[in-house]
């Protein structure tokens, strides 16, 4: 009777037992030395198709490892991956050989790690493969080229590849075409690459090629010729004709440096030449370059302590009304005073400025100046002449600096004093500164000024559709324009239509009276700017000046310029 109760006791734990087995979230099989399964819960028999429900995987690597474990006497640790493609499982399973009742059996348990797998790879091709391009990532070409730096035999070149002109792009564009072009463009790159060559994208608009092996530089200069001639093929890209064109420098191991950074950095200073003197072509790396890039290296530095130590100030050149000499408004021209004290013209640091990203900084400086000297500006100029500032396109482009910019402005307590100089790219480029930007300016009564028009992608169409309050005609149209026919048709041209458009019209750059005087005669423009009128003066300088009459104008036009005591002249005045 007790061996009846604890028969039944038993049968019950069995039945149990062998519920919890297969219903285990583990998949649990045991074979024997044979390789038959001699158990499988359900999800084992999931995880190898068993249940019916997808196809069988194939199980030899699985038998395989099997085998090793009964004949090795060992637990074997393996990931398996059961499923490829989009469906692909797999698995973390632990093989471990048993003797039980005079049997060598298997005992394998198998957990699913497909999540953690799919994670894995998502953070290993983030962090060695480009997103957008699937090229690899500057580890992995570095990481090459560390393995041929190591053999120190082999010839290779690692070249340096700037897209050019591609902010414009994504400007004029919008950013999904320019995503796109950079996808197309890297395919036009890597046609013709070997296996053992490499293209990696390592920032926005910027690759790296390596080259492996090398017989000569003449060699590489012929293989980057027939890529660049390559690249001048338009790009159809959502419904757009594209043109883009590659800036590249090159340089050698072992004749341009030993190691991955020295070469890189020195293929890079080949591409800024490039980029200096017209871009869309190639250069190799040379000695002299290295001297220029130390010397740029040392103007970069020079403008990064400046603007930390404030070494900016502002000169200021009034805008004339030619018909009255009245002073209509006044530029502020930020002028960088350099180590010595020597004043240096925006000329040599404002593109390296918008370059580094320092222009926001400096243009805030620029406002802080001009609210310091608010009254001199008032005393000289009069209380109603309009301040201009200049704002590069770059920044006219970026919603959130013009943003900050505009409250800026509204802080001062006088921003309808202001008027914005942008040029003419910031307003045909396709983002949203007429649709976003400009009515925050509105708002405040800020005016809206078109800068250096005629130089940049001028069109009478372009101008229909641009909202501004003021046109500024650039010099080169102005200069000796009583005896250049051509200009003088352009100038009537841009003169009806702004007038149609209710622009006001500036004439930059008088500097004769022959100019003048031809504006006064045949044209119905009213306002200039100019060294014929009025040089620009430094804040030091304005507690000295008064407003003067045309002839003391012409008068201070004409005398020789006199060195200041700081030692710097007046002819560092001129406009950016």
């Amino acid at each position: 009777m007790n061996d009846s109760k604890y028969s039944g006791a038993s049968e019950a734990e069995l039945a149990f037992l062998k519920d919890i087995v297969k219903l285990l979230p583990t998949g649990l099989t045991v074979q024997d030395a044979q390789g038959e399964l001699l158990l499988i819960n359900d999800t084992a028999a999931s995880q190898l198709g068993m249940d019916g429900r997808c196809p069988s995987p194939d199980l030899a690597q699985r038998r395989d490892a099997c085998q090793r474990a009964l004949k090795a006497g060992q637990a074997v640790v393996t990931e398996e991956a059961l499923h490829d493609g989009p469906t692909r499982q797999v698995l973390l399973t632990t093989h471990r050989p048993v003797r039980l009742a005079g049997r060598d059996l298997l005992i394998s348990t198998s957990a699913d790690i497909t999540e953690q797998k799919n994670f894995e790879d998502q953070l290993f091709r983030s962090a060695y493969f480009d997103e957008l391009t699937g090229l690899p990532s500057r580890r992995v070409i570095e990481h090459r080229a560390s393995g041929l730096l190591a053999r120190d035999g082999e010839r290779f070149a690692l070249a340096f590849l700037d897209v050019d002109n591609f902010k414009h792009i994504n400007d004029y564009y919008g950013h999904t075409v320019g995503d796109a072009l950079l996808v197309e463009l890297s395919k036009r790159l890597a046609r013709d690459l070997r296996e053992s060559d490499m293209l990696s994208r390592i920032s926005g608009d910027e690759f790296l090629l390596l080259i492996s092996p090398i017989q000569s530089q003449e060699q590489v200069a012929e293989f980057m010729q027939s890529t660049l001639e390559r690249l001048t093929a338009p790009f159809f890209i959502d419904n757009s004709e594209v043109f883009a064109s590659t800036s590249v420098g090159v340089s050698l191991y072992p004749d341009h440096g030993r190691s991955f950074e020295t070469l890189r950095q020195n293929a890079d200073v080949a591409m800024y030449r490039i980029k200096n003197n017209g871009k869309g072509s190639a250069a190799f790396f040379d000695s002299g370059m290295e001297r220029e890039a130390l010397a740029r290296m040392k103007i970069e530095q020079s403008l990064r302590l400046a603007i930390l130590e404030k070494r900016f100030c502002c000169a200021f050149q009034s805008k004339v009304d030619i018909r009255t000499q009245a002073v209509k408004g006044v530029e502020a021209l930020v002028r960088l005073r350099d180590d010595e004290g020597v004043i240096q013209a925006p000329g040599s640091f404002i593109n390296l400025a918008v370059e580094l990203g320092l222009i926001d900084e400096l243009t805030h400086l620029v406002l802080a100046e001009i609210v310091k000297s608010i009254d001199p500006i008032n005393d000289t100029f009069g209380v109603e002449a309009t301040i201009s500032i200049n704002v590069a396109a770059k920044q006219a482009g970026n919603p959130e600096f013009m943003r900050t910019f505009a409250q800026a402005l509204e802080d001062t307590g006088f921003p309808q004093r202001f008027m914005i100089e942008v040029t003419e790219d910031a307003f045909v480029a396709k983002n949203h500164f007429q649709a976003e930007i400009l009515p925050m300016f509105r708002k405040l009564g800020v005016g809206i000024s078109i800068d250096d028009f005629g130089t940049g992608y001028s069109s009478l169409s372009a101008l229909a559709d641009i909202t501004a309050d003021e046109i500024k005609i650039d010099r080169s149209f102005i200069c000796d324009i009583h005896k250049r026919p051509r200009n003088q048709g352009i100038l009537r041209a841009i003169e009806s239509l702004s007038e149609a458009l209710g622009m006001t019209v500036i004439a930059e750059g008088i500097e004769s009276y022959e100019e003048l005087a031809y504006l006064q005669a045949a044209t119905k423009i009213r306002y200039a700017q100019g060294y014929y009128f009025a040089r620009p003066i430094f804040l030091e300088e304005l507690k000295l000046a008064a407003p003067v009459s045309s002839e003391a104008r012409v008068s201070v036009a004409s005398r020789p310029i006199q060195q200041n005591r700081q030692g710097y002249s007046r002819a560092h005045g001129y406009r950016r």
